[in-house]
């Protein structure tokens, strides 16, 4: 993809993770994966796509020191570090000025994002036209590269997801849609999150699966003012992040089986959701 990366390594403010005092490091970004640090897949699937600049957002003022890793120097003047805030919502703020757009939100932890679904992504959003979109995969695709990768899904109408913690923002006008995330993005754990950035009603649809997706991304939209699309990929590896012992060694297994991350896609029909009034389709590509 073309634009910028953003690549979320801050810390919960008042918050000591526990993986990253269970493995010695001073943030969690710097926890160890398959023999680098977990941040270091994620620069190096970056460094991978035409994106002209890549952010680090991070707390960690000497993490470039903490980190050497060779993919530091490949990155040369396309890395750049910045300082993170106390919410997810202003880190993100915090490069508007500097970024070239389309803007690739991702997270330190996505250690199994391959610069195929990168470039997926921006794909998918072009299809769908939007001005930003959240990165999903499906639940039959997750559970296809590991039953035990990823335990959390949102249920619709047409189609079961698992959020891929990778977010596409098309122009600085779209940033809007990043306030639902000023409290943090876990909606599976605190639906209060998705109320307070979505409405009630969203809150309800969105929980309980009340229509197909995309037709409940349009109401989502309408509330926010931004054109916002669940933006499927192929690779449900992407759903797996590393977010304890369980999740590390998971990432690890299948990082031993390429096979796994970078599976061939294959072309079916889909429907047009009913109920979706642009007749948006989910993503072809299985």
């Amino acid at each position: 993809m073309s634009g910028s990366i953003l690549i979320l390594a801050g810390r919960r403010p008042g918050a000591v993770d526990a993986l990253a005092e269970a493995h010695g490091v001073a943030d969690k970004c710097l926890v160890p994966v398959a023999g680098r640090p977990m941040i270091a897949h994620v620069l190096e699937s970056a460094a991978a796509t035409a994106a002209a600049q890549i952010f680090v957002s991070t707390h960690h003022a000497r993490l470039l020191d903490d980190l050497a890793d060779p993919v530091i120097e490949r990155l040369g003047e396309r890395l750049i570090v910045v300082p993170a805030a106390d919410n997810l919502t202003d880190s993100v703020l915090g490069v508007a000025d500097r970024a070239a757009f389309p803007l690739l939100i991702t997270t330190a932890d996505n250690c199994l994002l391959t610069p195929a679904t990168i470039d997926e992504i921006g794909s998918e959003a072009a299809r769908l036209g939007c001005e930003a979109g959240v990165a999903l995969a499906r639940r039959a695709d997750v559970l296809a590269v590991h039953p035990e990768g990823q335990r959390r899904f949102y249920e619709f109408s047409d189609v079961a997801v698992s959020n891929c913690n990778s977010y596409w923002i098309g122009h600085r006008g779209a940033l809007k849609a990043a306030e639902a995330f000023r409290g943090g993005g876990q909606f599976v754990k605190k639906p209060l999150r998705v109320m307070q950035a979505f409405g009630f009603i969203n809150l309800l649809r969105f929980r309980f699966g009340l229509g197909p997706i995309h037709h409940i991304f349009q109401r989502i939209s309408r509330y926010m003012g931004v054109d916002i699309a669940p933006l499927l990929v192929s690779n449900g590896a992407t759903a797996i992040d590393v977010d304890n012992e369980r999740s590390l060694r998971v990432t690890e297994a299948l990082m031993q089986r390429p096979e796994k991350l970078n599976p061939r896609p294959s072309s079916r029909e889909t429907p047009a959701e009913r109920g979706a009034a642009d007749g948006r389709r989910l993503a072809a590509t299985r």
